[in-house]
C-alpha cells in the first residue's frame, strides 16, 4: 500500500522521526517490487555510433535493409467481374545513400520474397549484407539461400560458391533496430496512400506507381537544402544512381564543346569523386548529431538479474519474469539486447522491452 515518497514520509513521521527521511522515502519506494512491477519502466540504453556500413564509401546498395509494407487492394483484371487481392510493397533501401527500391509483390511468403530478391539483384546488383526484422519469410529465404549455397559448392564456380549474401536479423520486438528502412516505409506510404485513395489498381498499375514513388525518394535532398546562392544543386540518393536527380531533366547536349574537354570516362569519375566528397563532408557528419538517448539515465542490467518482459496486450503485473543469462554489447561497449531465461525457454529482447526489478546492490 505505497504512496508517493510524501505521503509515506508523512504517515512515519506520525509515529517516529526517521533520520534522513526523505532518502529512506524515495528508497524504500523505488525498491519495492510490487511498486516496481506496476510503473512497467523499461530501460532506455544511451545511442550507439554509426555502423561502418554507413560511413565508408561504396557502391549503392552494398548493404541493403528489407521491409514489407501493405496489404493494398488490387484487380486481376479491369472490367466487369474483377477480383480483389492483396498485393504488398517489399522496399530495398541503401544505407549508405538512402537508395530506395520499391517492388510490387503479391503473397508474403518465402518464395515471393526470393522472385522479389531475384528481381531486386538483377537490377541493383548483388549486395553483400541483407537487414531485416525477424518476419518468418526472411528467416525462411536466409535458409534456404545458406543451405543452396553449401549444397551446391561444388558444381558452381568459384566465385558464386564464396561470394554469398550475408542475412542479419534485428532482435524481436525491436523495431528502433530497423528505424532505416522503417522511415523509408513511412516516406513511400505517404505518397502511396494520396495517390491511392479509395481506387483498386490493377498490378501493372500498382508497379507504375511504386516506380513513380521510387523515383520521388531518390530525388529527395540528404541533408538541409543550403542557403548560399552558389549552392545550387542538393545532393540527392539518385546522384549515386544516374548522376542526377531521378526528376531532374537530362543534362544539356555537349556536342559543340571541345573534345578534350569531353573525356567521358575522367568526367564521371570526377562526377562520382565529387559526390562522394561531398556524401563524406556534408551528409555524414548530419548523422553524427544524436537528438536522443545521448546519456545513460540507467543503471545498466548485469546478468543475473530479474526484469520482467514488456507486453503490448497484457498490462505489467501480468508480464512474464525472467533472469538475465547473457549481454550483447555493441562495438561501444554498451549492450542493448539481453538474453533471458523464462519459464518458457530462453528468449532475445532489447533493453526497450526489459522492466528490471531491485536487488540488494540498488541500497
Amino acid at each position: 500500500m505505497h504512496a508517493g515518497p510524501q505521503l509515506l514520509l508523512y504517515t512515519v513521521r506520525n509515529y517516529i522521526w526517521p533520520l534522513a527521511g526523505r532518502n529512506l522515502a524515495r528508497r524504500t519506494v523505488r525498491n519495492c517490487v510490487r511498486c516496481r512491477r506496476l510503473q512497467g519502466r523499461t530501460l532506455t540504453p544511451i545511442m550507439g555510433h554509426l555502423p561502418s556500413q554507413r560511413t565508408i564509401p561504396a557502391f549503392p546498395f552494398l548493404t541493403t535493409g528489407v521491409d514489407f509494407a501493405g496489404p493494398f487492394m488490387i484487380l486481376n483484371k479491369k472490367g466487369r467481374g474483377a477480383k480483389l487481392s492483396k498485393c504488398y510493397l517489399c522496399l530495398f533501401i541503401c544505407f549508405r545513400y538512402k537508395c530506395v527500391h520499391l517492388e510490387a509483390v503479391t503473397e508474403l511468403s518465402k518464395d515471393a520474397f526470393v522472385m522479389t530478391l531475384r528481381r531486386f539483384v538483377a537490377r541493383r546488383g548483388k549486395p553483400l549484407e541483407i537487414y531485416s526484422d525477424n518476419g518468418r519469410n526472411f528467416v525462411a529465404v536466409a535458409k534456404e539461400i545458406g543451405s543452396f549455397l553449401k549444397e551446391n559448392q561444388n558444381s558452381l564456380s568459384e566465385y558464386a560458391a564464396t561470394e554469398n549474401i550475408k542475412f542479419h536479423f534485428i532482435p524481436t520486438y525491436a523495431s528502433h533496430f530497423g528505424g532505416y528502412w522503417e522511415g523509408g516505409i513511412k516516406s513511400a506510404k505517404h505518397h502511396i496512400k494520396r495517390v491511392m485513395g479509395n481506387l483498386n489498381l490493377t498490378y501493372e498499375e500498382l508497379s507504375t506507381l511504386f516506380a513513380q514513388v521510387e523515383a520521388i525518394l531518390n530525388s529527395r535532398p540528404l541533408y538541409p537544402v543550403s542557403s548560399s546562392p552558389h549552392d545550387l544543386l542538393s545532393l540527392t540518393p539518385g546522384h549515386f544512381l544516374i548522376g542526377r536527380p531521378l526528376s531532374s531533366l537530362p543534362a544539356p547536349v555537349l556536342e559543340e564543346e571541345k573534345a578534350t574537354r569531353l573525356q567521358r570516362y575522367n568526367r564521371i569519375e570526377q562526377a562520382r569523386q565529387h559526390f562522394w566528397r561531398r556524401w563524406q563532408n556534408e551528409y555524414v557528419s548530419e548523422l553524427q548529431q544524436r537528438s536522443k538517448w545521448r546519456t545513460q539515465k540507467c543503471n545498466p542490467l548485469r546478468v543475473g538479474d530479474l526484469v520482467l518482459l514488456q507486453e503490448d496486450n497484457n498490462p505489467p503485473l501480468h508480464w512474464r519474469l525472467g533472469r538475465v543469462i547473457h549481454l550483447h554489447p555493441g562495438i561501444d561497449g554498451v549492450s542493448r539486447v539481453a538474453d533471458i531465461m523464462t519459464e518458457r525457454g530462453s528468449v532475445r529482447r532489447p533493453f526497450t522491452r526489459l522492466c528490471p526489478l531491485p536487488n540488494q546492490d540498488d541500497n
